[in-house]
């Protein structure tokens, strides 16, 4: 897993690289400079035509960058339309040597020019640019953006042109990942190392492609620093794949008992209980409304049902004590997808986590509803799976869900924590929280998961995985990343507005596959 890095050990960074190596500030701009012109230059031939570019510079470090930028763009022979915020008594000292340099430079070329912002109307030079680069505050930000910048950052996102970032969106947080008013990124191009705010929340939206540059400073200093988020990553996957030994059966292979779905919900019970097989699990047995299993007996032939009855077609107390036998037997039970929000339902779901003592347990959906508005604190959660989307994570906390978005991070980490629990928040991307503090962040997934019944298939390959892996956290961390790299596969022949879950599902054995065949 590749490490991410508050805004303060960045920091740290640089003055390591300056007072202990002494790097002077002004090369490792430079040297940010040249990184950044290079990774333009990957992605844009610089040498193929004449273009454009619009740097707006502020007045810190992440300003001096934009204006070293500039200068090399310049020797590309580009034209480079620059707007400065801030008067050189405001600059720090490496961003006014480099103005100084490129408004020197200004006075010997025409294709290099230097505006002072003073009015929304100096923007205007920016419309006719192929390529704008932000260059105003870098890991700077905090709270929201005042103006002029808020009005600067709304107006460059209007225009129809290539948007590069230098370190960070303006306006995003390089820790919490939120910003109200963001630059809208095509490609951020960070320096020194990843910060964590690029990889969820706003950032993930409004980040575009994500290139790291070094500085010159290497990895001395922040290899001894600990960090707690970290991306997953394919080869996390390829690692923490189940070894299928010759002598396993169908029961060391993983026993996992679904209770999901009702008369009004039977696909939710479908989906989980095909995703858990699919995804490798030995056995696994549904629990399901006796009145209603024709509905579904006829899409799962390998299933195993065990029927209950049921009034009105749903779980209640009663008929839990009918499987009671059946949640002993098993390593994993997945509960809650379809099971509808009935009041007795609810109470089953109580009773449930009240009697249960070992038996690893995946909490999806309608059994995350019953201990919602501050419940859960009554139950012993250690070791449980909660997966959660915002809305649900939202109500399971009773904290609005303008003031979670705020620090996705402190909140997940928190509830974690204080429940002893594994926390699979569900979004773009998915974080994973760990009892111990770590906040895992997904790394695959597209927007045609944005759909009913993808949450029940995640449900099923992490319990399945669990099941087989007999850990929960490898079990969780494959059943998500999996669970969105074979929708990412599915794109190859298929549209995120055609992909269901169904899919999803159909597609986990070429998933699995592909993983294998990519590090074997």
């Amino acid at each position: 897993m590749i490490p991410l890095y508050t805004a303060d050990q960045i920091r740290e960074l640089d003055n390591f690289a300056i007072h202990t190596l002494g790097i002077p500030g002004a090369l490792l701009m430079e040297n940010a400079a040249f990184g950044i012109v290079e990774s333009i230059n990957e992605k844009i031939d610089l040498s193929a035509q004449k273009l454009n570019f619009g740097i707006i510079c502020g007045k810190g470090n992440n300003g001096g960058d934009g204006f070293a930028v500039a200068r090399h763009l310049s020797n590309y022979g580009h034209t480079v339309n620059i707007i400065s915020l801030g008067s050189e008594k405001e600059m720090s000292d490496d961003c006014k040597l480099n103005y100084n340099i490129t408004n020197k430079l200004s006075e010997f070329r025409k294709n290099i020019s230097i505006r002072k912002f003073t009015s929304s109307k100096d923007l205007r030079i920016l419309s006719d640019c192929h390529v704008v680069l932000d260059a105003l505050l870098g890991t700077g930000v905090t709270g929201k953006l005042k103006s002029p910048y808020s009005e600067i950052i709304n107006y460059i996102n209007s225009l129809k042109t290539i948007r590069i970032a230098i370190d960070l969106p303006s306006g995003l947080s390089a820790d919490t990942g939120h910003g109200d008013i963001v630059f809208n990124a095509d490609l951020t191009i960070t320096l020194g190392d990843y910060k964590r705010g690029l990889f969820f929340g706003t950032g993930a939206e409004y980040a575009g492609e994500i290139i790291l540059r070094e500085i010159g400073t290497g990895r001395d200093y922040l290899d001894k620093k600990t960090v707690h988020e970290d991306p997953i990553e394919p080869e996390d996957a390829y690692e923490l794949l189940p070894l299928k030994k010759k002598s396993i059966h169908k029961y060391s292979a993983g026993k996992v008992f679904v209770i999901a779905g009702s008369g009004k919900y039977p696909g939710a019970a479908v989906l989980t209980s095909q995703a858990a097989l699919k995804s490798g699990a030995g056995s696994v047995v549904l629990a399901f409304p006796d009145a209603s299993r024709k509905l579904i007996q006829k899409n799962l032939t390998e299933v195993v049902i065990q029927s209950y009855e049921s009034d009105n077609n749903i779980l209640n107390k009663q008929s839990v004590k009918s499987f009671d036998e059946k949640i002993k037997w098993a390593d994993v039970i997945a509960l809650g997808p379809g099971i509808d929000r009935h009041d007795e339902t609810i109470e089953a779901v109580k009773h449930i986590l009240k009697r249960r003592r070992k038996t690893n347990l995946v909490l999806d959906a309608d059994a995350i509803y019953a201990i919602g508005k501050g419940e859960y604190r009554e139950f012993n959660l250690k070791n449980v799976v909660l997966t959660p989307h915002l809305g649900e994570f939202s109500y399971l906390v009773d904290i609005p869900i303008d003031k979670l978005k705020k620090d996705l991070l402190l909140y997940g980490k928190s509830f974690a924590a204080q429940t002893e629990s594994y926390l699979v928040l569900k979004g773009a991307p998915t974080i994973i929280f760990t009892p111990t503090g770590e906040a895992l962040i997904n790394t695959a997934g597209n927007p045609g998961m944005a759909k009913f019944g993808t949450g029940d298939v995640l449900t099923g390959m992490i319990a399945s995985f669990i099941s087989q892996r007999k850990d929960i956290e490898s079990g969780v961390i494959l059943g998500v990343y999996l669970h969105s790299l074979a929708a990412d596969l599915l794109l190859n022949k298929t549209t995120e507005f055609s992909m269901v879950a169904g899919d999803i599902i159909k597609n986990i054995p070429h998933t699995i596959g592909f993983i294998r065949k990519s590090f074997d």
